[in-house]
């Protein structure tokens, strides 16, 4: 049987002209529904109707591109939003990936009539809600969420669909379409390139908690007040922070990871001493009963921590996204295609950073495909992969894509 052969030089084309909307220094700079994320899906658009697909944006700014062959259909993507300042292939290789197999299986005389729906997802990013697209795709985005969210300036998300032409009102999927939905990807890790591996076929991907601690104590000047008579919540919450990373030391798995990636004073004068201090702490693992354990060891520090030292402190839970196992037909049809095309050069792994695929893990088969990001460099503008290796992960998605839908038929 004949195999789709991607086009190398047509995969990196697109990848580039794509680095191009918000090109800044070696990275990107695109957050989601901002008028050169437009521009970026307006073009994309434009790409998938060349590929001969029904394509749209739909009213949260998904780009979706509708294969009319009858039969089992799969479903990829990513997205092409960015963090604030972010790599050139984070989402954007798994978007333009999807492309190129798509076309390289319509070239294929064997896989011509095979169906491939292909996405770039909206506001994967978190510039006002994660996830955004994928959720309000599959019906899962909170009623509220359009009329409330919020960008770290205070941009509504609201008025920045309003802004973008958008009416907010999304695509949804149809259940008996789709056979499975694959996510190529670049790690964001280092993994692969530890293990001289080209290819990773992802076993599962972590869940993730975020919270926002609050410490309270007494703002006061901060020359006159003597040291011994301060309620300094910031120090207090320094403190806090040096106990936290000791016990989740105590406590953590193989792919526990954990950051305190915010700290606000109240008022965040020089000379006053902070009255009240937050921040936020996020935590990832593959396991939800690992996350549980964290989440109890977390508790029961605040809750010793705040009566022994005499600073009020709360927690509250700002997000949860479960961990979950990815669909392991869909990792079988990966692995026998990587087996038979690349022995030796691949391997499973977890997913530690989240994705669009964690949205759709429980509604239908997922699967997920790695390739290698140098020096495990991520949300960075120095984020880079070997154009050797999109293209080995280009194909191999190409193999795999014929093996799933093969399979279905």
């Amino acid at each position: 049987m004949t195999k789709p052969q991607i086009k190398p030089e047509r995969l990196l084309a697109d990848l580039q002209q794509l680095r191009r909307f918000g090109e800044y220094k070696s990275g990107v700079v695109r957050p989601a529904l901002s008028p050169v994320d437009m521009e970026a899906r307006r073009w994309l658009r434009e790409r998938m109707l060349a590929a001969s697909l029904d394509a749209h944006i739909d009213g949260v700014g998904n780009v979706i591109g509708y294969s009319g062959k009858q039969g089992p259909t799969l479903l990829m993507g990513s997205h092409t939003d960015t963090q604030p300042e972010g790599g050139w292939l984070d989402g954007a290789y798994g978007v333009i990936c999807a492309l190129e197999v798509c076309r390289a299986l319509q070239e294929c005389p064997e896989t011509t009539q095979m169906s491939v729906d292909i996405a770039s997802w909206s506001d994967e990013e978190h510039t006002f809600h994660g996830f955004l697209g994928s959720k309000s795709f599959l019906g899962l985005l909170e009623p509220d969420v359009i009329r409330t969210a919020t960008n770290a300036d205070g941009h509504s998300l609201e008025q920045a669909l309003f802004d973008a032409g958008l009416n907010g009102v999304p695509h949804r999927y149809q259940p008996d379409r789709y056979i499975a939905y694959l996510e190529p990807h670049i790690e964001q890790g280092p993994r692969l390139e530890l293990s001289n591996k080209r290819l990773g076929i992802v076993t599962g991907i972590v869940g993730c908690r975020d919270y926002d601690i609050t410490f309270t104590g007494e703002a006061n000047h901060a020359g006159s007040t003597p040291m011994e008579l301060r309620k300094d919540a910031g120090m207090a919450m320094v403190d806090f922070i040096g106990q936290l990373n000791r016990r989740f030391q105590q406590l953590a798995g193989q792919f526990t990871v954990w950051t305190v990636g915010r700290i606000d004073y109240f008022p965040g004068a020089a000379c006053v001493i902070p009255g009240q201090a937050i921040m936020r702490l996020q935590f990832r693992d593959t396991s939800q009963g690992q996350m549980n354990v964290l989440e109890q060891a977390l508790r029961q520090l605040v809750d010793t921590f705040s009566s022994h030292s005499g600073f009020p402190v709360t927690v509250s839970r700002e997000s949860i996204t479960d961990a979950v196992t990815l669909d392991r037909q869909v990792q079988s049809c990966l692995q026998e295609a990587a087996e038979e095309h690349y022995p030796e050069q691949w391997q499973s792994l977890p997913s530690a950073a989240m994705h669009d695929a964690n949205m759709f893990a429980p509604v239908m088969p997922t699967g997920m495909l790695f390739v290698p990001s140098i020096k495990g460099i991520s949300h960075n503008l120095a984020e880079d992969t070997r154009e050797s290796d999109l293209i080995t992960g280009c194909q191999l998605a190409a193999y795999a894509a014929a093996r799933i839908i093969n399979e279905a038929t």
